[in-house]
């Protein structure tokens, strides 16, 4: 199971649906986003405790089990895990390792074909979801309380953006640096011949 690091999980604890809510994660389809390129994992989480992880249409029975205090343990054949609660919604559960930072991502499948098929596209989702900028007013008057939209989100793809960028950026100001001293070298050519 992939995990990722992102801090945009614990500011978005006002707005998530607690672990307990069973409801909502039992009898789901969740998407793990684990190679989800290659291969697609999906968790059903049954109301027996059972849980079935099927890989590419492969299934595995392994058992989880609501422990209270926002935890959630999950027996695989050959390892245990002890999450904590992420965030939860009716379309993302993020899982965060105990003693850790980093989170297991889930998608709901009614919303893995659509936008919902990367990090990066989860990232946006929440973010213009819960801290959009039009959605952040009343988000913060409907809670009595401001909330950074700082979300440190970070990716390969977002890096190599930036730094595209800021390349570009670069050679712009270089091509008007050039532009200029070939201006002031041609006007001294002109002076020099009068």
């Amino acid at each position: 199971m992939k995990t990722f690091i992102a801090d945009i999980f614990p500011k978005l604890q006002q707005f998530s649906n607690k672990l307990d809510n069973l409801t909502l994660l039992t009898n789901q389809h969740w998407v793990s986003l684990d190679n989800i390129l290659s291969n697609k994992t999906v968790y059903i989480f049954r109301t027996n405790n059972e849980l079935l992880v099927s890989t590419n249409g492969k299934v595995e029975k392994a058992k989880w089990e609501y422990l209270g205090n926002q935890s959630l343990l999950i027996d695989k054949s050959n390892d245990s895990f002890l999450f904590k609660h992420g965030f939860f919604d009716e379309n993302i559960l993020a899982l965060k390792v105990d003693s850790n930072e980093e989170y297991a991502v889930f998608v709901n499948e009614n919303k893995y074909d659509g936008e919902l098929n990367s990090i990066d596209r989860v990232f946006n989702f929440l973010s213009e979801t819960y801290l959009s900028p039009r959605i952040k007013p009343s988000v913060e008057q409907s809670i009595g309380r401001q909330f950074p939209l700082d979300l440190n989100i970070h990716s390969k793809e977002k890096e190599e953006e930036d730094r595209r960028k800021a390349n570009e950026e670069m050679f712009k100001a270089l091509g008007l640096a050039v532009i200029g001293v070939l201006v002031v070298l041609f006007i001294l050519i002109i002076i020099k011949k009068h």
